[in-house]
């Protein structure tokens, strides 16, 4: 008889860890909308805070599923849907909640976590090709979403010093009926980098 839970006692102990992951970059999301709607700058910092440790929740849980050997297809997808929100939705939206509100910063966010989108599927689906029928895959096309940490750190900057919103660093420009932060371009450039076909980086 299958019981309802049964998926649940099916995981690994390195999804709990990929679970958690995506539990922080959730609870990052949920602290740029309750900093939009109370505006106090200690709960963006808060959902600041939950990417760095997601980050770690994420490089653990691979050393996990190498450690007990229980690597599997379920372990790699949750992991890559769990990425999607932690380093590309919620960064996307601290930007936005930073003051990067424009419909030129619309687009860009979107095409940042397109791209994030986009690297991991295609992660999946060469993972076997790249590891060279090692375990383990021995480069990455493209920069990996976690890199997007850097842009959280930036934004994390701008929030401790009050640089944001109206006072965003390098403020903004009209372009036609929207408008364009520049710092956005960060993550257009990061976005650009992570769907790279040339840049290889060795996989620690």
């Amino acid at each position: 008889m299958t019981r309802h839970f049964s998926m649940l006692r099916d995981f690994q102990l390195a999804d709990w860890f990929t679970l958690a992951n995506a539990f922080c970059g959730t609870g990052a999301i949920f602290a740029a909308m309750r900093f939009l709607q109370e505006g106090r700058v200690r709960d963006l910092l808060l959902g600041m805070a939950l990417i760095p440790l997601a980050f770690v929740f994420d490089a653990l849980d691979g050393r996990i599923a190498r450690w007990r050997k229980s690597s599997s297809t379920l372990g790699r997808e949750l992991d890559s849907l769990a990425d999607v929100v932690s380093f590309g939705v919620a960064p996307a939206a601290l930007a936005y909640a930073c003051g990067m509100q424009g419909g030129w910063d619309w687009l860009v966010l979107s095409y940042f976590v397109c791209c994030g989108v986009s690297r991991l599927a295609r992660y999946n689906v060469t993972a076997e090709q790249l590891s060279e029928g090692q375990d383990k895959v021995k480069h990455f096309e493209g920069t990996p979403i976690p890199t997007s940490l850097v842009l959280v750190v930036v934004l994390a900057l701008a929030a401790a010093t009050g640089n944001i919103g109206q006072d965003l660093w390098w403020g903004y420009w009209q372009l036609g009926p929207w408008r364009l932060h520049p710092l956005v371009l960060l993550f257009a450039l990061s976005g650009s980098l992570m769907i790279s076909k040339t840049l290889r980086i060795p996989k620690p």
